[in-house]
């Protein structure tokens, strides 16, 4: 009988712009090739107990201001086991609001500020007048990666000391126009702006699912 790898979808219902879900489906179709089933948990609004380390993998996909504005009322209950699992070196990948989230806040295009996770030092400006979308390629450790944004937003970093770039711009925008960085790395955590979607890029898929295993392994043992 296979093992079953468990993955945890933050507001898969709500954050799931651009068809963010087919990073888990990628990963999910990957992990079969290795001989592991794969449970996908929603865990949203209506999920009353959350507990990050009963997982192998958190994902959490974009949204709209709408939707993001909805979910900033519910996550913070769920920020400690996040910020642990985060800080326990498990694997995460937020991606456009999801990686927006795992900041101190977002300004809306309105001029709203919404508090989020505070886990890590970065903060996101919205500009509406200069909307960054198209076709991006950027360089990691891991390999170029290709894929496709489509954002207002503007992430900055607070603290260079404690997050890097998860690749740098080789073409498109990435986390702002300036810095020409793309997504964040901490730990074995990841944020980025790319759709399309990112995981379709196998080098980065198997980077993820190497990870996946490996904390598969550790929680399984413990």
């Amino acid at each position: 009988m296979a093992e079953t790898i468990k993955i945890a979808y933050l507001y898969e219902d709500l954050m799931n712009t651009y068809g963010d879900s087919g990073d888990v489906k990628i990963l999910s179709y990957l992990l079969k090739e290795k001989g592991y089933d794969t449970q996908v948990d929603n865990i949203s609004i209506d999920t009353d107990v959350f507990d990050a380390f009963d997982y192998d993998f958190l994902f959490f996909g974009g949204g709209q201001d709408f939707e993001q504005t909805v979910v900033a009322k519910d996550i913070m209950r769920h920020r400690e086991t996040i910020k642990d699992y985060i800080e326990d070196e498990r694997p995460m990948l937020g991606i456009c609001g999801g990686y927006q989230f795992l900041g101190t806040y977002y300004e809306t295009i309105g001029g709203d500020t919404i508090q989020c996770l505070n886990i890590l030092p970065i903060h996101t400006v919205f500009k509406a007048d200069s909307r960054m979308i198209g076709d991006t390629e950027f360089e990691t450790p891991w390999g170029i990666a290709r894929a496709f944004e489509n954002h207002s937003g503007r992430t900055y970093f607070d603290d260079n000391e404690t997050v890097e770039a998860f690749g740098k711009m080789v073409q498109g925008y990435g986390n702002n126009p300036e810095d020409g960085n793309e997504g964040l790395r901490y730990k074995n955590t990841f944020g980025s702006y790319s759709h399309g979607p990112l995981l379709k890029n196998e080098n980065i898929a198997n980077m993820f699912v190497e990870k996946i295993i490996e904390n598969h392994k550790t929680r399984v043992s413990e």
